[in-house]
């Protein structure tokens, strides 16, 4: 039977950043991932944001890994040519109604180890950003956006070039603990294959869980909600040179429908938040209203005729519809009580923008 030292189930960016950071060539390191392409579903359909750390509650894995995990990112980028720039984000109160929650987001990103946010006043949000409607805003000079696609492809050169080894189209089926290590089973390409592992990293994203049920004698596996995100396009220049986020929506998931801007100047907007049963990623064009009355509260000349529908992303979220946003989950031998295996569950947003940081955890748990 043929084995490994590490196995790494899924080749999103926590996968590959885990196998950047744990390869070398005195360890065998194989990453398989089940489709044709790496990073083919969260990691590669989000906002491309790398995110400054504001929102998350002080304390939690999600607030100490992206403050943590997007000072590694921006050096990452500059170490490794992957592009990214620091664009900065506006957060807009539009009405006097809202000043409360800016002023509730400032004290928490305070809370959390965000220091650098500047208050704005009208007038100078209006220079900042002519189109924009807004009473009061908070400007987040750390928050930037990146080339998703460059990162991905940047890991995955580091971690062969230090000997580890990419199989793409291999779903894992079933792991059965040892004493020594994994038994895993698998399918690729079509064809089983069984192999031996002394440590397995399940970065499997919206497939995580799946394979913890496959797990021989794993219990503790939290439920997976499929939150989907859509994403429209706009035809045109944009006004914004900036990042632009609405206050975040009362009994959602999400954080409004806000403009991020790519790294070619292409204006989009989302995501939105519904839940699903099963993945999709089709974009309705039939939303377009939706999205033009959202957008139309901070930028009221949209030209709602230009907006096209682009793309959907997947959230891989441990809370419901209604229920507070739950944290990340990384689980090890001390939670599960199965040596040599670690969970990633949960791993949504700021996920990206953590990912180094993550990978550094996990290496400290292997």
């Amino acid at each position: 039977m043929d084995g490994v030292d590490l196995l790494i189930v899924g080749a999103g960016a926590l996968g590959l950043a885990c196998a950047a950071r744990l390869a070398r060539p005195e360890r065998s390191v194989l990453v398989v991932e089940a489709e044709r392409l790496i990073g083919s579903h969260t990691s590669s359909r989000n906002s491309e944001v790398i995110h400054a750390g504001l929102y998350y509650p002080p304390g939690s894995l999600k607030a100490e890994l992206c403050l943590e995990g997007r000072e590694r990112l921006y050096a990452w980028c500059a170490a490794n040519a992957v592009p990214c720039r620091r664009i900065g984000k506006l957060l807009v109160a539009v009405e006097d109604a809202e000043r409360a929650k800016l002023d509730a987001l400032a004290r928490n990103a305070e809370a959390s180890g965000v220091h650098d946010l500047q208050p704005l006043d009208a007038s100078r949000l209006h220079d900042l950003e002519p189109a924009l409607r807004g009473v009061a805003a908070l400007f987040s000079p750390s928050t930037g956006i990146i080339d998703s696609h460059s990162y991905l492809q940047s890991l995955q050169s580091a971690a062969e070039n230090q000997g580890a080894q990419l199989v793409l189209e291999t779903r894992i089926e079933r792991l059965q603990p040892t004493a020594d290590g994994w038994i895993v089973e698998g399918v690729s390409v079509g064809e089983p294959f069984t192999l031996k592992a002394q440590q397995v990293i399940n970065a499997g994203g919206l497939f995580a869980q799946r394979l913890a049920m496959a797990t021989e004698g794993l219990r503790a596996v939290p439920a997976l909600h499929l939150c989907q995100g859509r994403y429209f396009t706009y035809s045109g220049r944009s006004p914004f040179s900036h990042l632009i986020y609405p206050m975040p929506e009362a009994n959602t998931a999400g954080l409004g429908v806000h403009a991020t801007l790519d790294l070619g100047g292409q204006l989009r907007f989302g995501p939105d938040v519904r839940y699903l049963d099963d993945l999709d990623y089709q974009v309705d064009e039939q939303l377009r209203g939706a999205f033009a009355q959202a957008i139309q509260r901070y930028w009221p000349t949209l030209d709602a005729t230009r907006l096209q529908p682009g793309y959907a992303g997947i959230r891989p979220k441990l809370s419901g519809p209604g229920e507070p946003a739950a944290d990340f989950v990384i689980q090890t031998a001390n939670d599960h009580g199965l040596p040599g295996l670690i969970n990633l569950f949960g791993i949504e947003s700021p996920g990206l923008t953590a990912s180094l940081a993550i990978a550094e955890r996990v290496a400290a748990a292997c």
